[in-house]
């Protein structure tokens, strides 16, 4: 019996931090990480993305990453490249004795991949369209987006209201259909724990410093080199907002209150599928980024083939505010 692939995974929502915790473990542990994000993979999507790529180079020793400004905007890229791309450079990072880390929020697409999932043609859900009944196509998005935010992201007929309700049946109903290379894999999920208040206020402060360091001049740029206005919004969040606020069509307070808001919903959206990944029975070890040395103890017991202790919380048992 072939011996399973240790893997890290770092996760967690939107401004906690995960970067730089999955930086500092991959340089201690001789790994490589791998970007679990729908948007990063997109060259030119910078700081709207956040990228972060100074904080790989900001130790020692640079550390090697993966899944990041590989396809240029225009193209398309979805959750089926992802699968394929994450499985090749996993495997390339194992086959030069490092230590792979998947590092990322995109919970949809770490989820297919540790999983293995496939999104089955099924029957019509037929209490799902009972409730869209009336909803127009603007509203379905919305939906869409608030709730399944990765697949958003990477649906194209945003003006196919029948497409938008049997997409968003298809996400409801995934099938957990393991995949051969999902077996193969043996993961420890690390999840970086801050309470919400205190998303809030880093989402708020990051949104604040992104728009006074370029994001507004990306976005000008991106379009300025031939991306439309179309393709922007298709990128959500903000590149959407900024896209309507350099067209007019939204005020500065307007996009940024809007960004605020949306961001915000955005992580919240993140922990109802980290409550679903554990409903399912994936085990996420979530710790707060002060706790340095409990990420290392985990990570050494693990590849020690120590027992590891019992999660201390579960995102489903969180009473935000409050910390185990």
């Amino acid at each position: 019996m072939n011996k399973k692939i240790k893997t890290i995974v770092i996760t967690g929502p939107t401004a906690s931090g995960k970067t730089s915790v999955a930086v500092e473990l991959s340089a201690f542990f001789n790994g490589e990480i791998i970007s679990v994000d729908s948007r990063q993979v997109y060259r030119g999507l910078d700081i709207g993305s956040g990228k972060d790529i100074s904080e790989y180079s900001a130790g020692p020793v640079p550390v090697p990453y993966h899944l990041i400004d590989i396809v240029n905007p225009s193209d398309d890229y979805n959750l089926m490249s992802f699968c394929i791309d994450a499985e090749n450079a996993l495997k390339n990072i194992v086959s030069r004795g490092r230590l792979p880390f998947l590092a990322g929020g995109s919970a949809l697409y770490l989820n297919a991949f540790l999983r293995g999932y496939t999104l089955p043609g099924g029957p019509p859900d037929t209490d799902l369209r009972n409730s869209f009944q009336g909803k127009s196509s603007s509203e379905l998005l919305d939906i869409m987006e608030n709730e399944f935010p990765e697949l958003f992201e990477n649906f194209r007929e945003k003006n196919n209201r029948t497409r938008i309700i049997r997409a968003m049946e298809k996400a409801r109903g995934v099938d957990n259909t393991i995949a051969p290379f999902a077996e193969k894999l043996s993961p420890l999920v690390i999840g970086v724990y801050r309470t919400r208040k205190e998303i809030h206020r880093r989402i708020e402060a990051r949104l604040d410093e992104r728009l006074k360091n370029g994001m507004i001049e990306e976005v000008e740029c991106l379009h300025n080199n031939g991306l439309s206005w179309e393709r922007l919004d298709y990128f959500g969040l903000e590149y959407r907002y900024l896209a309507r606020y350099l067209q007019k069509k939204i005020s500065f307070a307007e996009m940024r209150e809007n960004l605020f808001i949306r961001i915000r919903q955005f992580a919240k959206s993140q922990d109802v599928w980290f409550r679903k990944m554990e409903r399912e029975g994936l085990v996420i070890h979530w710790i707060a980024p002060g706790n340095k040395e409990k990420y290392f103890e985990l990570i050494e017991d693990f590849l020690a083939d120590n027992p590891l202790p019992i999660p201390e919380i579960q995102i489903s048992k969180i009473n935000y505010g409050e910390m185990p």
